[in-house]
């Protein structure tokens, strides 16, 4: 835990008790502020009191008395409207923060020089920031990974050892954070996303820009109209920017030519890894995920033998474009984070000769956005409440079979990946549903633990082991 001591003796509001809220209070109280801590789930206030945390009922509370509202990112700033704890701290004159920005006070206030690498966008951040992570610690170096990813910001380790700090940040919590200041900021990509809570795409792109504001250095995926553009703002703000690519060649940054990653200054390009064999790491979303990464490492001091040795090594994240393993030349991939079609595509856009497990909950549009990349799938495996309109939709353009339930598609799907006559040198069993988990699973993380159990239990599969997670 990262005590948090620029509080002592103040008074803070915090709202929002479940993870990062329960941590923003440990951290505050821990550094010597008065916590008064809510939550509108009265199973959590409960929970809370029963753990002996400062619960006090803020509508009843003289918000005069405070000098800072810690809300949980999860609650609504700005759209559709204002959380009542954010009317009540503004009639009085609170500001409102966020645990991101307690973070980056302390380390102001006790250590300014430890590394700092933050990585948003709106697709592709906790790949990212789990890829500069494991790059900085494979390299020897002490490294804390956490955010919107794993640990909450404060329960990560206190500042000192020479420690890098790698956090995933998420819109909300950079609209929390004014002091936002990482060693090095990273910008992934921006789709439209979140629009309930931001109101336009306009604003939205805005806020993933703050990553730029105060960064030492900005790394800025060009790959994209928003991007280039508050690349564009950066670079005429005079902000040290570096663009990055994964599909066009830079004359200044991090690109990737086929599987080599190369960086580019003037008419000096030189190679600083090579992706192919890295199965982590497959497909075009993967590569700027890559670039970016690379381009952060060298920002803060790794060389390029460090950074080729971390990205073979880098197993990748759970229920993301996961290997689970081989039986002969069949490869059983989970990818059960792929919840709508535009995630989908990037697993599908991976790999050649696919039996596709698909359905559960649909999401608007189904799976007719995927159409052009439906001559990859030589079957499809259909299960939940989507199965029957994800049929209609395949056609007669893909062989599918209506296999109800993950069990039947696992067993169906190996079988004919097995049984493959298209010479393909790796059939693929994915998993990538295109559909929320909640008809027959809890979430996706519960569907793809299904998954690889299912698969482990077929025989002659060997699982591919995460010891190197």
């Amino acid at each position: 835990m990262i005590p948090v001591t620029t509080f002592e003796g103040r008074s803070v509001a915090v709202f929002g008790l479940a993870r990062s809220g329960l941590d923003a209070v440990r951290a505050l109280m821990a550094g010597g502020a008065r916590v008064a801590a809510w939550d509108d789930a009265a199973p959590r206030v409960d929970q809370a009191r029963e753990q002996g945390f400062p619960v006090r009922d803020l509508r009843e509370m003289d918000w005069r008395g405070f000098d800072a509202l810690v809300l949980s990112p999860g609650v609504p700033l700005t759209h559709p409207v204002p959380h009542w704890t954010v009317e009540k701290a503004r009639a009085a004159g609170v500001e409102i923060i966020g645990d991101t920005e307690l973070f980056f006070r302390e380390r102001a206030a006790r250590d300014p020089a430890s590394a700092v690498v933050a990585i948003t966008g709106t697709n592709g951040k906790s790949t990212t920031t789990a890829l500069v992570g494991h790059l900085i610690g494979s390299a020897g170096r002490a490294v804390s990974v956490g955010g919107n990813i794993g640990t909450a910001v404060l329960g990560l380790e206190p500042f000192g050892d020479d420690r890098a700090y790698v956090l995933e940040l998420s819109s909300y919590q950079i609209d929390l954070t004014p002091t936002l200041a990482p060693t090095v900021g990273i910008l992934l990509n921006v789709t439209p996303d979140h629009l309930d809570r931001h109101g336009t795409l306009e604003h939205y792109a805005a806020v993933k820009a703050r990553i730029a504001e105060k960064a030492e250095t900005v790394v800025i995926a060009v790959d994209d109209d928003w991007t280039r553009g508050i690349a564009d703002a950066a670079d005429a703000n005079g902000d040290r920017v570096v663009r990055v690519s994964a599909r066009e060649k830079l004359g200044v940054g991090v690109f990737v030519r086929g599987t080599t990653i190369l960086s580019a200054s003037g008419s000096a390009e030189t190679a600083i890894a090579d992706l192919s064999g890295i199965g982590a790491l497959r497909g075009e979303h993967n590569a700027q995920n890559a670039v970016a990464a690379v381009a952060a490492a060298l920002a803060v001091g790794l060389d390029p033998a460090q950074i080729g040795e971390g990205l073979e090594s880098f197993p990748g994240l759970v229920h993301r474009m996961e290997e689970i393993g081989r039986r002969g030349k069949v490869l059983f991939v989970n990818d059960s984070k792929a919840t709508n079609a535009d995630a989908a595509a990037r697993a599908l856009a991976s790999f050649e000769s696919i039996y596709w497990i698909a359905g559960g909950r649909a999401k608007s549009g189904g799976i007719a956005p995927l159409k052009e990349l439906f001559p990859r799938v030589k079957r499809a495996f259909l299960i939940g409440e989507a199965a029957e309109d994800f049929a209609v939709t395949l056609g007669n353009q893909v062989p599918h079979e209506l296999s109800g339930d993950l069990a039947t598609a696992v067993a169906a799907a190996a079988e004919a990946a097995a049984n493959d006559t298209s010479n393909a040198a790796e059939p693929v069993v994915l998993l990538a549903p295109a559909c929320a988990s909640f008809d027959q699973f809890a979430d996706f993380e519960a569907r793809g633990d299904a998954f690889r159990r299912l698969v482990a239990g077929l025989d002659g599969v060997t699982l591919k082991s995460r010891e190197a997670a």
